[in-house]
Order: C-alpha cells, then structure tokens, then sequence
C-alpha cells in the first residue's frame, strides 16, 4: 500500500520534475470543458459579471432593513458679526464668539408599504458662549419620531422590489448560460486541434504511402508494366504529400497553442486530443425545449424586467407631475445648564409640515413627459414582442437542425469507415496492376474527405447540443437541470 502511495506521488510529480521539457498529455473533450470552466478568462469574466449583480442584489436588500446612523459636529467653532435688527426696525452688528457641539443617533427604516422613510433617533446639542456673558447650555431629545412621506410620487421601494430579485435571476441564469457559452468555445478550439490532428495523421500516412507506391512504381516502371506518365504522377503525388505534411504540421502548432492559451496551460503542454467516443443520445422536441427555456433561460427573466422598468419609467413621469411631502415630528425635549439635567423636566416637541409643489402653467411639459414615457414603453413593447418571436423561431430551428444532426453523425461514421475499407483495398489492387493511379488518388481523396467529413459533423453535433444545453439549462442526455450552488460559486 505504501509503495503504491509512494508511486502515485511520483506520477504526480513528474511534471514538476520535468522542468521547461514537453510535456505530451492527452486531454477528452470534457476534461477540455471542465478546465475551461474552471481557469479560462471567458469563465472569470462570467464569474465576476455574477459577483457584481451578487452585490447589487445585497445592497438592493440592505436598503430594506432598518439603518443606524451617527451623526455628529464635534465641535463648531465661530467668531464673528452678525445683523441684529433693534425694536425700531434699524439693523446694528453685534458679535458672536461661541463653541457649539452636537449629536444624532436615529434608526432609519423605508416603508416598503408607501416609500416614506421612518427615523427614530435621539440627540444631544451643546453651546458654549465664550465672551460677555459667559454660559454653557444643553438641549436634549431624548426620543423623537419622524415621518416624511411623499403623497402621489411613485413609491420606488415598492417598484425596486419588483425589479431587483427579476434583475438578479437574470443574473443567475446569464452566469449559468455563459459558463455553457464557454463549452461552447472550448468545442471550437478543441474540434479544431482535433481535425488539425486528424489531418496531421491523415498527411503522414499519405506521405507513408506515396513514399512506398513511387517505389513500386519505380521498379514496376524498370520492368516495363506501367507507363512513364503513370510513374510522374506517383512523384507528383509524393510531392504533394510532403508539402500537405508541412502545412498540416504548421496548422497543427497554431491550433494547439490557440487551445492551450484559451484553457490557460503552459506552453510547454503539447494536448492530444482525443475523439469524443461517448455520444450523448437525446431526441428533443420543440414544446419541452420551448417550455424550458422560458423557465430557465435568462432571455424570460431579461423579458420581464424590461418590461417592469418601462412601466416604472411611465409610474415616474406621472408621479413628477405634482410633488407633496408630507413631514412629520413627534418627541420631547428638554433644555439646561448641565448635561444631566437637560433630561428632566421634559416637554413635547411636535412639528408637522405639507409641503407641495404643483404646477399652474408649464405648457403641457410635464405632461409631455408621460407621453414620451407611455410611447417609450410601447416601443419597449414592441421589441419584446419581435424578440420572443425570434426567440421561439430559433429555439424551433436549433431542434430542428440537433434532431437531424444526429442522423447526419450516424450516416458520417458509416461513410468514413467505407471509405477507409475502400482505399485500403485499392492500394492493394494497385500493387498488383488492377487499377490506375486516378483510381487510386480518387479513393485516397474520398477515404480523406470522409475523416474530415466524419470530424466536422462530430463538432457540429457538440455544438448543438451544448447550445441546446445554454437556452435551456438542462442536461438532455442526463435528462436533469443544470443547477450550480451561487452563493458557493460566489465565494471562490
């Protein structure tokens, strides 16, 4: 058990060991995707689009709870002159020279019901006069109750309520769709190195046997049983082989280090990719697919919100039509020459204040205002409308096209095995004279059409179902939702 542990560490840290030497490692597609998703930019970029909407979803709530404040004048110094107007009307100067020194502690809660605000708060204030007739003075409060509520403005606690937990899940479902977005990319620079690979391997073997039959031919060609035209065109064909090799090689280093920038890898990494053999198996139908999304998908929840901040915009421009207040105080207070006894001998202290501002002419602007509004959500209406009946049409196409993709993956394996069987049985009938050179260069260009046929009909297949997988967040091979823990997604 011990050595056993002992090898498994030294596996482990053979790469380590190795230092700046290449490093071969074979990578499948989803070990390409679970890398991706973990270290890739795409997917930090993704995780901190979350992370901001986490936050604003927090303070959103925080604006819901109550609030303790301290404010305070610690202290107030003035020396100055200031206008006095005497019992006959006329105005001297006299001069002030005094210290003054406050504070407020109040609890702070909005009113979800009306979106007025409610204070409870309690304060202290000290003046000092500090020339002629010197004195210190304390005035307390020691609880007050304070209510300012604006009458007919639109409440825009009761419309963030609305709007913020919609703007949140869109946020959510948006993460989750991105990190599907990201499979998305890895496909594409995974199938990639996989066909640059395919078409590496295809052009060395071409060369392997270009090589082998322009011998043939050559002592074929001694032996007068094919023709010199036949024997130029295997050299030409050796020929082509090599420049297709040099090409496929520099194609091959492009794509694998486009791969490996992408999943963040050392360059020292050189990735095998390996052809995805476990398929998933899904038919999928329009109405579950539709049904799906809507549930799941951010487009749904980003539908939503638009349309609750166009009613919220129509909500503001009546509710500026005519701005009134209403203020109102209720307390007691006291007032002394000591702090302590400035708490005794209470008195009440109520102030109630209206405040209103209504306009008598503006030559319709504000109702201008909510004109544009109302026509600004119609519009808005408008777009939504258009959006979501292009967002069914496209959820209907993508079905369409996974469905008879999979047909088309099926009909690809099996041409790609005929035409492999196909040209190793011409090369076999070439060696003994059965058939000529444009015979066999036509089954060799058909036997390597078919590989990349087969290889691009395999990616396409992949890229669909991980599109299918993005609009609806659902795992139709598994057949379960594609659900991630936020808040533990949040906290990495």
């Amino acid at each position: 058990m011990i050595l056993n542990r002992l090898f498994t560490i030294a596996v482990l840290m053979l790469p380590l060991v190795s230092g700046a030497e290449d490093l071969k490692r074979s990578i499948t597609l989803d070990e390409a995707i679970a890398i991706a998703r973990a270290q890739s930019v795409d997917a930090a970029v993704a995780l901190n689009e979350l992370k901001t909407a986490y936050w604003e979803y927090r303070t959103f709530r925080a604006d819901l709870l109550p609030e303790i404040n301290f404010q305070a004048t610690a202290p107030s110094y003035r020396k100055s002159y200031n206008s006095y107007q005497l019992e006959d009307g006329s105005y001297t100067f006299v001069r002030n020279n005094y210290m003054q020194m406050s504070g407020t502690v109040s609890v702070d809660q909005n009113i979800w019901l009306t979106g007025g605000t409610l204070s409870l708060n309690t304060s202290i204030d000290f003046l000092k006069q500090l020339e002629g007739n010197k004195y210190n003075r304390f005035m307390s409060v020691p609880v007050a109750l304070t209510l300012s509520q604006p009458i007919f403005g639109v409440n825009h606690i009761k419309w963030n309520r609305r709007i913020e937990p919609v703007r949140y899940e869109e946020a959510k479902a948006r993460f989750m769709s991105a990190t599907e977005q990201v499979a998305m990319s890895t496909i594409n620079y995974f199938f990639n190195l996989l066909m640059s690979k395919e078409n590496l391997l295809i052009a060395r073997q071409n060369l392997t046997n270009a090589n082998k039959l322009y011998e043939v031919a050559k002592a074929k060609r001694s032996m007068g049983q094919i023709s010199e035209n036949d024997l130029l065109q295997l050299e030409l064909n050796k020929l082509n082989a090599v420049s297709s090799l040099t090409n496929c090689e520099s194609q091959f280093k492009s794509d694998m280090f486009k791969l490996r920038s992408f999943l963040s890898l050392e360059e020292n990494v050189d990735l095998e990719p390996v052809i995805p053999s476990d398929i998933p198996k899904a038919v999928v139908g329009y109405d579950d697919v539709l049904d799906k999304a809507l549930a799941n998908n951010s487009f749904a929840k980003n539908i939503r919100r638009r349309q609750l901040e166009a009613d919220y915009e129509v909500a503001k421009a009546k509710g500026n039509m005519r701005e009134i207040t209403l203020f109102a105080q209720i307390g007691y207070t006291g007032t002394a020459d000591k702090f302590g006894p400035a708490y005794d001998n209470l008195k009440d202290n109520q102030v109630v204040e209206i405040g209103f501002r209504i306009p008598l002419l503006d030559w319709g602007k504000r109702r201008g205002k909510v004109k544009v509004a109302e026509s600004n959500r119609d519009v808005v209406e408008s777009r939504l409308r258009q959006e979501t009946m292009n967002f069914n049409q496209d959820i209907f196409i993508l079905v369409e096209r996974f469905n008879n993709q999979q047909r088309q993956l099926d009909i690809a394996i099996t041409a790609d095995n005929i035409a492999q069987k196909r040209y190793d049985t011409n090369v076999e009938t070439f060696l003994i004279g059965k058939i000529s050179t444009l015979d066999l260069n036509d089954s060799q260009a058909k036997k390597d059409a078919s590989r990349q046929a087969y290889i691009n009909q395999l990616y396409t297949y992949w890229h669909y179902y991980y599109q299918l997988r993005s609009l609806t967040l659902w795992d139709f091979g598994a057949g379960k939702s594609i659900d991630a823990d936020i808040e533990a997604v949040i906290r990495q």
